[in-house]
């Protein structure tokens, strides 16, 4: 069976032509999804805009970012670049 892939903007728009009153039947037939993915979707996306599904996918971004700056690993090369770069105060060489 094929499985297709619906972008946030057309599951949004299937949910709201629901909201708008076309019966599950319908949609079904029209899109060529199941009635437990229109649920599901209405459930899940039922009442946002695009603009508002795209933001916890953004958010999901920058926290991934983050974690990533902020993993023991990347501190110490951090550390170990600081040090290599710091100038010594004694005049002695640093390793």
């Amino acid at each position: 069976m094929k499985r297709n892939r619906f972008s946030e903007e057309q599951i949004i728009g299937i949910s709201k032509e629901h909201q708008a009153g076309i019966s599950v039947s319908d949609l079904r037939s029209k899109h060529g999804v199941s009635d437990a993915s229109i649920y599901k979707w209405k459930a899940k996306f039922g009442g946002m805009d695009v603009s508002e599904a795209k933001k916890p996918r953004g958010l999901e971004e920058e926290n991934a970012k983050s974690a990533i700056a902020t993993s023991p690993t990347a501190r110490c090369f951090q550390v170990i670049r600081f040090s290599r770069s710091a100038r010594p105060i004694d005049g002695s060489i640093s390793v």
